[in-house]
């Protein structure tokens, strides 16, 4: 699934094709993905111009100056394709510009998501109204994770993918971040004490600057806009690696939790 990375590298790609551009034709080639898109989409946007894109969590952001937000997520294959040559069975919405450009949201699997939502409503709207700060935001500080951590016998690898702990962390970081931090996955977030969990913060923030740098984590069908694969795999420390050497020499170890896979290094995680 793509991840936060993902999404921010896709919102860059898609920026320089939409920002200030007026659109000028949407077309619905089905009406739903994981749910139905909104009927009066198309009579929404068409006319209107983008604004600002941005992201939030494992969201993407269009704004437009008639005061809409069109929300979207990428699900397990999703991906926008800018100015392809031509249409693929898969790719379910079109957006057009007045400059001529063409963006197309391809999805095989149709996990993934769109929602057009009052820009003024954006912070109550259902999906984000409970979330946890950015973890590349200002707001996720130690203190912010020491305090959802104090006296919890839930594992620190639980709570961090708990979105109203921290907004968009997946499996691939939360797996990459801990083994920079050198805290065990399983151990209870409680007894994680403030000098480590600094460090996780660090860890956290470094690995998914890492990550959009590269472009990526290159998953099943993910790529970015531009028809580029993101490279950041080849970067991965333990993540789908059980059996290689980690950096220490010992093997890279994998463990099933709720059929999510759990990668790590019991000689450097503690």
């Amino acid at each position: 699934m793509p991840e936060l990375p993902e999404v921010e590298t896709t919102v860059r790609g898609l920026t320089p094709a939409l920002l200030g551009q007026r659109i000028a034709r949407v077309q619905l080639r089905r009406p739903d993905l994981r749910r139905p898109m909104p009927v009066d989409l198309g009579q929404r946007l068409t006319g209107a111009t983008v604004t600002a894109l941005g992201r939030r969590a494992k969201y993407g952001l269009i704004d437009t100056d008639r005061g809409d937000t069109m929300i979207f997520h990428l699900g397990m294959s999703g991906r926008w394709r800018i100015d392809p040559s031509e249409l693929l069975t898969h790719d379910h919405l079109l957006i057009e510009t007045g400059a001529g450009r063409r963006l197309a949201l391809n999805d095989p699997r149709r996990f993934g998501s769109v929602d057009l939502v009052p820009s003024a409503e954006i912070e109550v709207w259902p999906a984000f109204a409970a979330l946890g700060p950015e973890p590349l935001g200002s707001d996720f500080t130690p203190a912010h994770l020491a305090t959802a951590f104090a006296g919890r016998v839930a594992t620190v690898k639980t709570l961090l993918l708990d979105q109203r702990v921290v907004a968009g962390l997946g499996n691939i970081y939360v797996c990459e971040a801990l083994h920079m931090a050198g805290i065990a996955p399983t151990r209870a977030a409680g007894r994680v004490v403030i000098a480590r969990i600094a460090r996780l913060v660090d860890a956290i923030r470094e690995v998914l600057e890492a990550a959009i740098r590269a472009g990526g984590s290159t998953l099943r069908d993910y790529a970015r806009p531009d028809g580029e694969l993101g490279y950041f795999s080849k970067e991965w420390r333990v993540y789908g690696r059980e059996g290689l050497a980690c950096q220490c020499g010992a093997p890279v170890l994998r463990r099933v939790d709720g059929g999510r896979s759990t990668f790590y290094c019991a000689a450097c995680q503690r």
